[in-house]
This record gives C-alpha cells, structure tokens and sequence, in this order.
C-alpha cells in the first residue's frame, strides 16, 4: 500500500458547503472534524478519526471573519501534524492578506509573507490555492504550492453565451496578463483602465482607457471584488468611452461593506464569481451569478493524491 493512498477531507468553518462538494466531486465522505470557540474566545479544533499515515486536505478559505478562519487554519493544520497524518495539503481557495506582497509605504508588514511563515510552521507539507492576488506569493513559501486557475471557468461560460463585439478589460496594468489570458480563451482584444487608488481606504479613480472600446461590449475582468468600487468605476469611464454593455467576472467575491448594493445601482449588467468564498444571502442580488470551483478542486486534489500532474488540467485552455 502507498504512503499517501488514504485521502482524507477535512473542513473547518469557514466554507463547509464547498468542502462537501469537493468530497462529492471525489466520491468520498467529509471527515469528522469538531472545530469551534469556547467562551473566551479561543478556538478548539479535534480531529474525530484515525489520519496515521493518511493523505490530509483541509479546506479552508481565509475568509470573514479573516483572523479567525485563519487561526482555525493554522490549528487544523497543527493537530493533523500531531495526529501523525502522512502529508497534509492546506486548500486555501482564497488567500486573504495577499494585497500585501510588498512594501509599497515605509514602515509596513509585507503581511502576504508573514501568512506563508504561519502556514509553513505549523506543519502544512502542501498549498493548494486558487488565482493568488499576485503570483510571486508562490515564493513566499518553501513547500510545494499548487495555484490554480479559474480564469478558464469563468471564460467557459462566456464562450457559451456567444457576445458578439467582446473586449475584454483589465482593471488596471498589473492585471493586463489575466485580461490577456481571458482574450485568447475568448478569442476578443483587451482594453486596459488606468486608475489610481487614493490612500488606503479603498477609494479609486479612473482616469483613462488604453485600447479601443467604442461601440463594444466590455467584460471587465478581476481576481477580486472587495467593495467593487475599482469595477464601478471602470464601468462608468467605459460607458463614458462609448461601450454598449458592460459585463464583469471575478474569482473571488469579497462583497465587502456595501458592494452589492453599489453594484446594483451601477451600470454592470451581471457579475459572474465563483464559490471559492461564502456569500451571505444578503449579498446576493439579481446581478450576481456564481458558478462552482469544487470539481476544479476536487480534480486537483485527486492529482496531488495520485501522483498525477495539475498543470495538465489546463491544458486544453492553452
């Protein structure tokens, strides 16, 4: 029998519904796993079976409440290790803090890194991740770190949808690679805005387009939407520029404070996101469309499980 021949799923808080999916994808049980707070606010974590020698995946995104999620994290990982697990893989479909993978104002924590530290100490061997808010966050870590790719997900459905006269826009020049990764797929030129951030308070201004949108349909492409305030107004200086229908797809659906709402005061027809976050049905509007990652997942974590390569899972996107 091999090592890792055992595969076993666990979940914490966090986004239980997709771990679930993800053990239907594979054709497995979620694992018993007992996490919760006691009323000093201290988290517990008990893994409720054998894992000796046993392939682990715990499923965990770092989503609200952030700081939380995370310590459950850390504190799965840890009690695997002290449960002997064979190898344990973190599944971490969002990677929160990873907006700070520099030092872009004196005297600030390059926080991005410091998780990868937290993530590696206590004892992960593996990361498994979806679509890093920017990519060298892989060599933050010194173990073996699996991003993948939704971008061919969200591409798919436009495929389906045939929209005629499609450029796609990248919301500012860094994310000009994912916009160009999106045209090909979708066999459309790119457009790209240029914004600038005012301060740290989540606040953007668009200032111009480079590329040609006039008479289009734009699709407004992103890893995240936070408070969606970069996509609101990208769509308004498009509108402005002549496009005809405005159309947006993003990875992770952050929604924060009152972004939903703005968005459906805006002039964005529909934004497609996937699951790699929960959603408070509070945040769902008739403009948002989500469409499940958890074969993407499941897929890779029997690849990883098997010794067989995930970057071939892409392959036919190229």
């Amino acid at each position: 029998m091999s090592l890792f021949e055992d595969l076993k799923v666990f979940s914490g808080n966090a986004h239980k519904s997709l771990a679930t999916d993800i053990c239907a994808h594979l054709g497995i049980t979620l694992g018993k796993c007992e996490v919760f707070k006691f009323t000093n606010d201290q988290s517990f974590v008990r893994i409720q079976e054998n894992i000796r020698e046993k392939d682990v995946f715990l499923v965990q995104p770092i989503s609200k409440p952030v700081n939380d999620n995370l310590m459950e994290l850390l504190i799965m990982i840890d009690a695997a290790r002290r449960a002997s697990a064979g190898r344990i893989t973190a599944v971490i479909p969002y990677y929160a803090y990873g907006r700070t993978d520099k030092k872009d104002q004196p005297r600030v924590a390059i926080t991005a890194r410091l998780i990868a530290d937290f993530l590696t100490v206590s004892g992960a061997d593996r990361i498994l991740t979806m679509n890093l808010h920017a990519g060298q966050i892989q060599g933050f870590f010194n173990i073996p770190v699996d991003e993948l790719d939704a971008i061919p997900l969200l591409s798919r459905t436009y495929i389906e949808k045939n929209i005629k006269d499609l450029v796609v826009v990248a919301t500012d020049v860094g994310s000009a690679k994912r916009a160009r990764d999106m045209g090909d797929m979708l066999n459309a030129p790119i457009a790209i805005i240029e914004k600038d951030r005012l301060g740290n308070q989540d606040q953007v201004e668009a200032i111009s387009i480079i590329g040609e949108v006039a008479g289009k349909t734009a699709l407004i492409v992103d890893d995240e939407v936070d408070t969606a305030g970069s996509v609101i107004a990208g769509a308004k200086i498009l509108a402005e520029s002549g496009a005809k229908q405005i159309y947006c797809c993003v990875v992770h659906p952050l929604l924060s404070g009152n972004a939903s709402k703005n968005l459906q005061a805006s002039n964005i027809k529909s934004l497609l996101a996937t699951d790699t976050l929960p959603i408070d049905s509070s945040k769902i509007i008739d403009k948002i469309e989500i469409i499940s990652v958890a074969p993407i997942l499941g897929e890779a974590i029997h690849r990883i499980h098997s010794g067989l390569s995930v970057g071939a899972m892409f392959e036919n996107f190229k």
